[in-house]
């Protein structure tokens, strides 16, 4: 017989669900360092099952015993990407309950062999189907509890006990940990239940708070909340969100806009958010970053503006294709030529000169000799203490000049043409995340801890490529 009195005052839980939720934000820096607003990760991973879907595994089994339909020995069914049935897997491996889950053939083997390892059942279905086809996941699944005794379906996407857990648990978080001064909120769509639940709850403690849904293209949910306008859906690459049918979970009402993404840029910036902020997050993780940094830009969120981004798995989950080169490459997400190089090695390559900087109080006139001297078209600006404060370029100096309301003189500083708003990324930064914001800048600073490094124009990297044939 147990001693029951060996664990008083012992700090333990009762069984691995009791530490489901407070998950952590945490500021991502590195990759929105030339937004002025706050951007804050709530990292789902944190989860015991590794995902935002834990949340609602526990609460679904619980209502579906209260309401009678799941009775001892019975089993549980459910059309899932992969997190759902996790989030299942364990609540049923504590009740003693079976699973059976169905998924798509474009998930992960990951996801496959994790449910196989809570002694769940899976049955992989084609991805490329209409709802309605016996052969899609969520017809198999119908069909699954039809012929298994004692088995209940458990409809994420219809069950409302999913956008109330988030309503209930994730909602009230996200609002006590930031101390109510949350502006934005953003999250990817799949049940659509994450973005219903919270939204609701933030929505009553503050209607100013934007809630801003994130979609991949070919989904239909962009377009059905745009224009009410019901679109046939394409196939895409990035798991877990984005869907060809309304969910009964999603209450398009909730939102206020939906930012589109597409795979390429979702699954680079799943690569960068590991290796710039260090957090191994899935791809849907990725899409929603930069969705809250598109809709940031566009809106041109300010200072005083704090955005939360929801990341909802971990990259363990896609080692062998958003983290596997060869299949980003197969898929057409990663140039070859790319794969290995870095923004120190570009720099490293333009030779070992002394890096030219300014600072504010450099005269103008010095400044543009600078410039000539060295045969480049834009400074670094630093502080006394060498740290960056922006950069100064020839084109921002020209438009100065050429301002017939500013009255020039000869000692006349730079301090007015510093551009504060210059892409910075640090000396590990790959060159396929370098490309996109060369597209939109004249340049980039490479900085470590506020420290230029270097800086990148499109001829440098030019000129890196061509010595590398």
């Amino acid at each position: 017989m147990k001693n029951h009195e060996l664990l008083e005052n012992v700090a333990y839980y009762d069984n691995i669900v009791q530490t489901i939720g407070d998950t952590p934000l945490v500021h991502l820096k590195s990759l929105t360092r030339d937004l002025a607003c706050t951007v804050l990760a709530k990292v789902e991973f944190f989860n015991p099952g590794g995902s935002v879907k834990d949340r609602i595994g526990w609460t679904i089994i619980e209502d579906a015993e209260r309401r009678g339909v799941l009775k001892p020995g019975g089993t549980i069914v459910e059309a899932t990407s992969g997190n759902t049935g996790v989030g299942l897997a364990i609540a049923a491996a504590i009740k003693g309950y079976r699973c059976i889950f169905v998924m798509p053939d474009k998930m992960s083997q990951e996801k496959i062999l994790l449910l196989r390892a809570y002694g769940a059942r899976v049955v992989v279905t084609p991805t490329a189907v209409e709802p309605e086809d016996p052969r899609s996941y969520y017809s198999v699944a119908n069909k699954l509890v039809e012929e298994t005794p004692n088995a209940i379906l458990a409809n994420q996407y219809h069950n409302q006990v999913n956008p109330q857990t988030h309503y209930e648990t994730t909602g009230p978080e996200i609002w006590r940990q930031t101390a109510g001064k949350i502006t934005h909120f953003v999250a990817g769509m799949g049940t659509g239940g994450t973005i219903t639940g919270v939204g609701r709850f933030l929505k009553e403690q503050n209607p100013h708070v934007k809630i801003v849904g994130v979609d991949p293209v070919g989904s239909i949910l962009y377009e059905l909340h745009r224009s009410g306008k019901t679109v046939k859906a394409e196939s895409y690459k990035v798991e877990g969100i984005g869907e060809d049918f309304l969910p009964g979970t999603t209450d398009l009402r909730v939102i206020d806009e939906i930012v589109q993404v597409n795979d390429r840029e979702s699954l680079l910036m799943t690569r960068r958010l590991v290796r710039e902020e260090g957090i191994f997050a899935g791809g849907s993780c990725g899409s929603a970053v930069v969705g809250a940094i598109k809709y940031a830009r566009e809106h041109k969120l300010g200072a005083n503006d704090l955005m939360v981004v929801i990341l909802p798995d971990s990259g363990s989950r896609y080692l062998s294709k958003v983290f596997n080169d060869d299949w980003m490459r197969e898929n057409g997400f990663l140039e070859s030529a790319w794969v290995d190089f870095r923004a120190v090695d570009i720099q490293a390559g333009k030779g070992e000169g002394a890096l030219i900087t300014a600072q504010p109080t450099d005269l103008m006139t010095d400044v543009v000799a600078r410039l000539k001297q060295y045969g480049v078209s834009q400074l670094p600006v630093v502080d006394g203490n060498g740290r960056l404060l922006g950069v100064v370029t020839e084109i921002d100096l020209l438009n100065h000049m050429l301002n017939a309301d500013h009255v020039h003189h000869a000692d006349e500083t730079i301090e007015a043409v510093i551009d504060i708003n210059v892409p910075v990324v640090r000396p590990n930064t790959p060159l396929e995340t370098l490309m996109p914001m060369l597209s939109h800048h004249h340049a980039v600073i490479i900085a470590a801890e506020d420290y230029v490094q270097g800086i990148l124009t499109k001829i440098d990297i030019l000129d890196f490529l061509a010595s590398q044939m």
